[in-house]
């Protein structure tokens, strides 16, 4: 391909999109290159201060939980306190969590704070893709929630590569450089990014189009395609991340340094972003199942060629391998949330949907020590591969299921537009608006992950929101 064709194909892939939408992903960049502390929390814990692969994996399970926790109510707050103000809050209270995460020394104390660390990163998740929903028209959300990803993927391959060295003279330095470049992505926010949350229906909520009404989690745990998508979501999520406590877990028994793991798992961010716009504009206008199906035999694939890998070089070459798959999934199946998720219940939607990460990296973290604690790593690495065949299978079911079901809020473009469709209408129609209590109903139906850590405070948070 000429450079005037990759210069037009570049320009295609960027254009039309709106300028808020930008400044939105100019603050995911700058996170992103100060995302420090995720990455390296196993390995942290494992080769700086010698705690075991099973408390590695406990630490993990928690920031998890606290993900779990946070989508839930982030989506809700998301919807009812707005996009914007839930994105302050949630990085401001990261930039100080993870600082203090530097300091602490107990045990005790480390896994409390990587808990609420969890919590608050996991936060702006549901209102940076609502947002997105929001402002973005429907042809060009796939792409737009690409080049996020992409934006995410970049700031990761810088940050992965040079958290290895800067580590080389402590952890702390790296704490305080991913707090600092949160702060700066609030400044972003707070200078740049207007709220887009669409205007509520005028009057009563009985009396407001059925399209127009508030959707609460009621509704979306009543729609099974979209169920089944955050179900699928899921198993894919659970081998993603093992990237993070079993891979460098594994590359440590086998005697490779933090700075080695910094290569390995950079080659994901560098492959994202060499090849994530092109592969898009190939699956902008396709069936997203029979994507999301090769996605998750890529992944499984993948994370199963680990078995054979003992250098650098070849954990590398598995981690290429499920990254074609994650580049498949991630703007597919966003784009596929989003064309499900009505107008005034994104926030909700897209909470639910960044539950089934959450909820893997709360359960990942601690199946995949323990597996590899009793049965060898191997063992882990070979189930990655059954769990990867399985969801493929689901997702190509799911196809049949959805081949029927029209759009839902066929809306956006505009900051602060949106109006739902006839889709949309029928997950609104039985729909009460938010409350305490919706809170409860999800750690009910959700299989106790985050419903275990509901019982008295969330619900407050959410009651405080309206």
């Amino acid at each position: 391909m000429s450079v005037v064709r990759l210069r037009q194909a570049a320009k295609e892939s960027v254009s039309g999109l709106p300028r808020e939408y930008w400044w939105l992903w100019t603050s995911t960049l700058v996170n992103r290159l100060g995302g420090f502390v995720a990455t390296f929390l196993a390995m942290y814990l494992t080769v700086d201060r010698g705690y075991s692969a099973m408390f590695a994996g406990l630490v993990g399970a928690l920031h998890g939980l606290g993900g779990a926790v946070s989508a839930v109510v982030a989506g809700v707050l998301t919807d009812r306190l707005g996009r914007r103000p839930t994105l302050l809050i949630a990085q401001l209270s990261t930039a100080v969590t993870v600082a203090v995460l530097g300091f602490v020394q107990n045990p005790v104390a480390i896994a409390v704070v990587a808990c609420l660390v969890g919590m608050t990163s996991n936060a702006s998740r549901p209102a940076v893709q609502a947002m997105i929903a929001d402002i973005v028209a429907p042809g060009d959300r796939v792409r737009a929630f690409a080049l996020n990803y992409w934006a995410i993927n970049l700031g990761f391959a810088v940050s992965a590569a040079a958290a290895g060295l800067i580590a080389r003279h402590g952890y702390l330095t790296l704490f305080l450089a991913d707090a600092g470049m949160t702060l700066l992505c609030a400044v972003i926010l707070f200078v740049k990014v207007p709220e887009s949350r669409p205007e509520p229906a005028v009057g009563s909520l009985e009396s407001a189009p059925a399209e127009e009404r508030e959707v609460g989690l009621g509704a979306v745990l009543r729609d099974r395609p979209f169920m089944a998508v955050v179900a699928l979501s899921f198993l894919v999520a659970t081998l993603i991340q093992q990237a993070f406590v079993a891979l460098p877990v594994a590359m440590g028994a086998d005697g490779l340094s933090s700075t080695d793991f910094g290569v390995a798992i950079a080659t994901n961010g560098v492959l994202i972003v060499a090849v994530q716009i092109p592969v898009t504009r190939f699956l902008e206008h396709r069936d997203p199942a029979p994507l999301l199906a090769v996605s998750a035999l890529l992944t499984g694939a993948g994370f199963g060629l680990t078995a054979f890998a003992g250098s650098v070089g070849m954990y590398a070459l598995a981690v290429m391998v499920w990254t074609v798959g994650e580049i498949i999934n991630s703007p597919t199946q966003m784009g596929l949330v989003a064309r499900l998720s009505p107008t005034h219940g994104r926030g909700r939607y897209q909470g639910m949907y960044t539950l089934s990460w959450s909820l893997a990296s709360l359960i990942a973290p601690l199946a995949g020590g323990a597996v590899m604690d009793r049965f060898g790593a191997d063992a882990l690495w070979a189930a990655s591969a059954v769990v990867g065949l399985v969801a493929a299978g689901g997702y190509m079911a799911l196809g049949r299921a959805l081949r029927s079901r029209p759009a839902a809020g066929e809306s956006g473009g505009g900051v602060g537009a949106g109006a739902a469709s006839d889709a949309g209408a029928g997950a609104a129609s039985g729909a009460a608006s938010a409350s305490a209590g919706e809170v409860g109903q999800v750690g009910a139906a959700s299989g106790g992950g985050a419903g275990a850590a509901s019982g008295a405070g969330v619900p407050a948070v959410g009651a405080g929101s309206s």
